[in-house]
Parts: structure tokens; C-alpha cells; sequence
């Protein structure tokens, strides 16, 4: 009975060791997400091309007023890169501008994120390449009016 409790107390010592460690998981995850938030941010497209695929899925709602239809506005990778290298070019972000980074679910080849910034809520998927993790999927839309 010892030999099996020292056996049972071995593997969960050393699990982690085998199987990798969640934390870095997620610390990886959430450099992506953090990439791509302030990439746009700080005028970094090189950021974007380190964080998201080439073949990016994105669609955005957004509206400037609560009175505003949304407008759907698609986006291509080539597109957010571009739009990392101008976007805030005059300062407009405000220091300390919001970069919330709610991790739904890491599995081991696939994850699933929340990020809330400057122009709104992004719900992001995730996938590994190559060991690496990249956004692959956006939906985003405007903060809602409160």
C-alpha cells in the first residue's frame, strides 16, 4: 500500500515535468492575445505578424453611436497589419487603455479568449502552429451602450 501511495505521489510531483505546464501554456497564450492588442496599441505590425496567422477570419460590429446601426466590417490579415501600422500613428489611445485578457479555455492544440480593448470585445480563438500559438479567429464588436 505504501509503494503504491509513493507511486501516486510521484506521478503528481512530476506530471507536470511529463505533460508540460498549464502555466506556460497559458503565459504563452496570453503573450499572443497581448501581441495583438498592443501591436495595435503602440503602432507595431511586427507584433501582429508574430501573434496572428496568415489566415485570419476576422468580423467586426461596430457603430459610433448608440442611435447607429452596427456595420459588419470584415478583415484579412494583410489588413490588420496594415491597420497596426496606423491606427493610434497620433496618439489618439489613451495611456492605460483597457487590455483585458479573460482565458476561457486552453485544451492542447486549440484555445478560446476574450479581450477587452480600446474599441470593444474581441472573442479570439486560438490554435498551435508549429508549437506556437496564433490567433486564428476574431469576432469583435463595439463596447454596447450602457
Amino acid at each position: 500500500m505504501a509503494r503504491r501511495l509513493s507511486i501516486c505521489l510521484a506521478l503528481l510531483l512530476f506530471a507536470p515535468l511529463a505533460f508540460g505546464d498549464g502555466a506556460d501554456e497559458e503565459a504563452a497564450v496570453r503573450a499572443a492575445v497581448l501581441d495583438y492588442v498592443e501591436g495595435v496599441y503602440e503602432v507595431a505590425p511586427e507584433r501582429i505578424e508574430r501573434s496572428v496567422h496568415p489566415k485570419l477570419a476576422k468580423v467586426g460590429y461596430a457603430r459610433r453611436k448608440a442611435a447607429d446601426p452596427y456595420r459588419e466590417i470584415p478583415m484579412t490579415f494583410e489588413g490588420l497589419v496594415k491597420l497596426a501600422g496606423s491606427y493610434n500613428a497620433d496618439g489618439e489611445i489613451p495611456e492605460g487603455a483597457p487590455k483585458e485578457v479573460v482565458i476561457y479555455e486552453i485544451l492542447d492544440q486549440t484555445a478560446s479568449i476574450k479581450l477587452i480593448a480600446e474599441w470593444g470585445i474581441d472573442y479570439m480563438h486560438l490554435a498551435k502552429f508549429d508549437g506556437k500559438w496564433k490567433i486564428i479567429n476574431v469576432l469583435w464588436q463595439s463596447h454596447p451602450e450602457e
